[in-house]
């Protein structure tokens, strides 16, 4: 069973040869690459929305002259 699989990577090496297997292997990174991306917009869009909420609510305090930094 492992020998097949180890063996898969050579039976496939002619997939990239042609021009479609290069457009789905360009499309596959680009997934990826998508992704990922996707996942650290997420991250990002909510670290930018707790600094928004925080620095809005440090505004608001310095409103009434309660000066914490």
């Amino acid at each position: 069973m492992t020998h097949g699989l180890a063996t898969l990577p050579l039976q496939l090496g002619g997939l990239l040869g042609n021009p479609l297997g290069q457009a789905l292997a360009v499309i596959v990174a680009i997934a990826v690459v998508v992704l990922v991306g996707r996942i650290a917009l997420k991250i990002a869009w909510r670290l930018v929305t707790i600094a928004a909420v925080v620095v809005g609510g440090l505004l608001v305090l310095s409103f009434f002259g309660v000066t914490v930094l």
